[in-house]
């Protein structure tokens, strides 16, 4: 194979998935719609769109088209491979029923968290967030709680590929000042999110470290601002992840 055509099939893939992202964005969109998104012709773009269908990974409805079931299948089992979920999934569902409120287990792929489990205690808010889910990881307690335990030059590499944009007012945009808040979520064991991602909502988290001293991912518990002030957000709700932190990683070393 040349390199032009190398070439091509690369840059085709890379249209082919950027057709998936352009809808999961929009919901769901028409070929028309879709041709403003896309240096193609709207024949070129109907072709990508029925190979598509017809392989299951979009569906079509009248003139709109919209993501397809198989790619749950597919992210399932993406899931479901990651020896983590395994072994945390029952712990941080626990720790909703326990706390009455939104848990979280997120791992860093490509530099981005990826939400692998949520649940819901009986009093959890509702968010935007939802499994699978690519957040930035400089905005998050989830994410703060990562990027603490990795080396410096890998935090700036996710750094310079994704930026430090701002979600809330509270959101930390200079990267002095992320570095100066991971020294302290290194020391202190935990990362407190306060409004950084969603206004009204504060959350902590803890990493999961395995028996090389390296992070797998990070737990939280998350709720509104009014339910988690003073000794419940920075020592009650700490010690309790860290107790359920430290369970999990015993069953990553001994299971």
């Amino acid at each position: 194979m040349s390199d032009r055509e190398q070439s091509n099939h690369v840059k085709t893939a890379r249209t082919t998935f950027r057709i998936l992202e352009v809808l999961k964005e929009k919901n769901e969109a028409t070929v028309t719609e879709m041709t403003q998104e896309f240096d193609l012709s709207k024949s070129s773009l109907h072709n990508y769109l029925s190979t598509l269908e017809q392989d299951g990974y979009i569906v079509k409805e009248g003139n709109t088209y919209r993501v397809g079931l198989k790619l749950l299948d597919l992210g399932g089992h993406a899931r479901h491979r990651r020896r983590l979920y395994e072994i945390a999934k029952d712990e941080v569902t626990a720790l909703a029923e326990e706390t009455g409120e939104l848990t979280n287990l997120l791992v860093e792929e490509h530099g981005k968290g990826i939400y692998l489990h949520r649940a819901h205690g009986a009093d959890a808010v509702k968010t935007d967030s939802y499994i699978g889910q690519a957040v930035y990881l400089h905005n998050t307690g989830l994410g703060n709680a990562i990027l603490a335990h990795l080396p410096r030059e890998r935090v700036n590499e996710i750094l310079d590929r994704h930026g430090m944009p701002a979600s809330t007012e509270n959101t930390i945009t200079e990267r002095s000042e992320l570095f100066e808040t991971l020294d302290k979520v290194a020391e202190d064991g935990y990362a407190l999110d306060d409004e950084t991602r969603v206004k009204g909502l504060r959350c902590v988290a803890v990493p999961i470290i395995n028996n090389n001293d390296e992070v797998e991912g990070a737990i939280s518990v998350s709720g509104p601002k009014s339910r988690f002030q003073d000794e419940r957000f920075r020592e009650t709700l700490p010690e309790k992840l860290q107790n359920v932190a430290n369970i999990i990683e015993l069953n990553i070393t001994y299971t």
